[in-house]
């Protein structure tokens, strides 16, 4: 295989992950009983089914209705709530939600990039990975329902700033260590470096004195990226879960809230802001794979310069 198959392929992966996941999700709500405005106005609740259905873009089929949400979503517009904030801009609620969301992902990508840096530099002890493994155990859900009844206790079911504040930073750390996302970085960064280590170059470059990292890392850099990638997608879509049970106000209470109210319009926006975060992971690995292998590629200075001469 040429070297720049698997970075092309995600490149085009890259780009169709947000038009496929709301094509998936419009593709459902057309393939569900009864029409899409029905969701809406249920016979014999409301009058006017019509009229709604032409108001929201659901009378000309399923395929026009994800053509023109796709146009608009492309300059910020989604259109507007449905059932969870009938007629408020779903715009709105997103630019709300999103900065809690990257807090506490930002807060679960802690100790997951310590844990993979001090693997990669060998500071991190294999006997300890016993204790890393314990802790992952836990499920994220069981962790963030301890979270939750830890701040209703301390600060009542009201909370405030400090509330907020403390299930943003316990849930976060919830991520970063629960189901093995902790433990799985330390072990997963520290196989790469010893199976290229086992490689002859390296032995090579230690018997001359220099480091394993400085000889190893331009090769094993695409694998730590994807490495990487998948951590953050799993700290991702965990989020959802402990946005939810600890009460955080991120994208992911937002989906779920929008889930249950049948709010399709919530749920499209909230689904194509996430595969667009991770066409963004998926687009960030191939532009590195490309950078690593070109730089790997290239001749060392002189090398040329020596061979003519």
């Amino acid at each position: 295989m040429k070297w720049w198959m698997r970075p092309l392929v995600r490149l085009i992966a890259a780009i169709l992950l947000p038009l496929v996941v709301p094509a998936l999700i419009t593709g459902a709500l057309w393939a569900l009983p009864g029409d899409p405005a029905s969701i809406i106005c249920p016979p014999g609740a409301c009058d006017g089914r019509d009229a709604l259905a032409a108001r929201w873009g659901l009378d000309q089929g399923a395929l026009h209705f994800y053509v023109e949400w796709m146009k608009k979503a492309v300059t910020g517009d989604f259109g507007r709530s449905w059932t969870l904030m009938a007629g408020s801009p779903v715009y709105d609620e997103m630019v709300a939600s999103i900065p809690w969301t990257a807090m506490v992902v930002g807060v679960a990508l802690v100790p997951l990039v310590l844990g993979t840096v001090l693997a990669a530099l060998g500071w991190m002890p294999k006997a300890l990975d016993y204790v890393w493994n314990a802790i992952g155990v836990a499920p994220a859900v069981i962790l963030a329902l301890l979270v939750a009844a830890y701040v209703t206790i301390t600060w009542g079911a009201f909370g405030g700033d400090t509330a907020d504040l403390t299930k943003v930073l316990l849930g976060g750390l919830v991520l970063g260590v629960a189901d093995g996302a902790f433990a799985g970085a330390v072990s997963g960064t520290r196989s790469v470096f010893e199976e290229e280590v086992k490689q002859r170059y390296v032995q090579i470059a230690l018997l001359r004195g220099e480091t394993v990292l400085a000889n190893a890392l331009p090769n094993v850099l695409p694998a730590m990226i994807g490495q990487m990638r998948g951590r953050v997608l799993h700290v991702l879509s965990g989020a959802v879960v402990v946005e939810v049970v600890c009460g955080i106000p991120g994208l992911g209470q937002l989906l779920w809230d929008g889930t249950l109210k049948q709010d399709f319009g919530v749920v499209l926006a909230a689904t194509f802001a996430f595969s667009a975060f991770s066409g963004a992971l998926m687009l960030t690995q191939a532009l590195s794979e490309i950078a690593v292998a070109l730089y790997v590629r290239r001749s060392p200075k002189g090398v040329l310069e020596e061979a003519v001469a």
